[in-house]
């Protein structure tokens, strides 16, 4: 028989130890601080960058305008048949010999009186260049230059053949041939020898179907044609002032009101030149007017001109428009800044009350020359402080403010306002003044939403 024993039931168990885990409480820590700094990341504003670059903005409009000039259409004196001396476009004296009649036809060789027809060794390495030059530069997109060397070519070729025929008329005016009349230029000026209608035309006169070229014509004189008295032989462009008349919308009249003079580019050959500028209204119409007073004979063959008007070509700094934010300034009479102590610190004398003053350290942030004032930042001043005038007895209080346009610069980590001069503006930029000492510099850095810094906040 075998007796249990009580004691060997009773079995108690013991809570083991806490053992303090130092890895979890760095895990934790860490944790925190990874939740804290993505969740602050998430929540506020970010500061992205912009490096400013030179740059420029350029706009222009295209039109098409009626060319108006100074035009004296002459008249045959007599009739018969014409044969001209000088080429087209070239510029005649009163005594210059112009063109001849005759009872019948002239028989010119196509060689000439001294049997050369070939272009000059000189001729022909004018041309050669010319090619050359127009191979080497031609773009797909300026097409038009293709018309512009046809031009050049025209222009040397009719010169040969004009001084061809200009020689075989003397010849035979020496041997009295055909009953040959001479008659000269009625007046100085640029000859030409074809008529449109538009030889009397005034400003006042223009409509908007004249600028559409709609029906437009021309009457061509040429050698050898039978004339009578009285029909118009040829004109003469007798002044270098001319005018150029374009349609312009409400909206871009509006804007040139102000306008005195401006910048036009010639699509025919590139060429830019200053035009003195008025809008005249006619039948609830707007056309813009240009005056030249030089390059008449670039273009007295043309009626009509393709042209671009530059309303802004401004070259500086390029920031974008997003950066730039207003900000209010005490303004204080230059005289007032003066160094302090030992060092070349610029600051103002603060007055504290019983004939005394302490120096006060400041950043100058804009001078202005037209008024000798400059630029303090109101945040680096209490209310009421009164500034002393040095080595005078005369005060300023700070209470006169005005608005800076400027941009936060961001090059050394925290933001500093600098104060821009803007010259001009697209939708997105604006060019703002370079050199200035106050403002940018190229490749500066600043803050691309002006709005998210404020002056002295640091920035990652």
């Amino acid at each position: 028989m075998i007796l249990a024993d009580n004691n060997l039931t009773n079995i108690q168990t013991y809570r083991k130890r806490p053992h303090f885990n130092i890895g979890i409480l760095i895990f934790g820590v860490i944790l925190i601080y990874l939740v804290v700094t993505v969740f602050t990341y998430l929540t506020s504003k970010h500061v992205s960058v912009y490096e400013v670059r030179e740059g420029s903005i350029l706009r222009d409009t295209a039109y098409t305008g009626l060319v108006l000039r100074k035009e004296l259409v002459v008249a045959a004196e007599a009739a018969g048949y014409v044969n001209y001396f000088s080429p087209e476009g070239s510029k005649v004296g009163a005594r210059t010999d112009v063109y001849t009649l005759s009872g019948g036809k002239l028989n010119f060789s196509e060689t000439g009186a001294d049997g050369q027809a070939e272009l000059s060794a000189d001729e022909q390495n004018a041309l050669l260049l010319k090619v050359q030059s127009f191979s080497e530069n031609f773009d797909d997109a300026q097409f038009r230059d293709v018309y512009t060397l046809k031009d050049n070519i025209n222009n040397v070729l009719e010169s040969k053949s004009s001084r061809s025929r200009q020689a075989q008329l003397e010849e035979m005016l020496a041997k009295k041939q055909n009953g040959l009349q001479v008659y000269k230029a009625a007046s100085d000026g640029i000859i030409m020898y074809s008529l449109d209608g538009f030889e009397n035309t005034e400003v006042t006169d223009v409509t908007e179907k004249m600028l559409s070229k709609e029906n437009y014509k021309t009457e061509t004189m040429a050698n050898n044609t039978s004339v009578k008295v009285g029909a118009p032989l040829y004109k003469l462009v007798t002044s270098d002032t001319w005018t150029l008349v374009i349609s312009l919308s409400d909206d871009t009249a509006k804007e040139l009101t102000e306008r005195k003079r401006v910048r036009v580019k010639f699509s025919k050959d590139n060429q830019t030149e200053r035009a003195d500028f008025e809008i005249r209204r006619v039948s609830g119409a707007a056309f813009g007017i240009l005056t030249f007073h030089t390059s008449m004979i670039r273009y007295a063959k043309e009626r009509y001109l393709d042209i671009e008007l530059i309303l802004e070509d401004e070259s500086g700094l390029k920031i974008p428009k997003s950066a730039v934010v207003d900000k209010k300034f005490y303004t204080v009479p230059r005289d007032y800044l003066t160094q302090g102590g030992n060092s070349k610190d610029t600051g103002v004398l603060i007055d504290t009350g019983k004939d005394a003053a302490e120096f006060k350290k400041v950043d100058v942030y804009y001078w202005n020359k037209e008024d000798d004032t400059v630029y303090l930042d109101p945040l680096a001043f209490e209310e009421g402080i009164v500034l002393v005038r040095p080595e005078s007895s005369e005060t300023c209080p700070l209470k006169r403010t005005r608005a800076l346009k400027g941009v936060f610069n961001i090059n050394k980590g925290y933001a500093v306002f600098k104060q821009i001069e803007i010259l001009c503006e697209s939708d997105e930029y604006y060019i703002v003044k370079a050199g200035n000492d106050y403002s940018l510099t190229n490749y500066d850095h600043i803050a691309l939403d002006g709005d998210t810094v404020t002056e002295n906040s640091v920035v990652f």
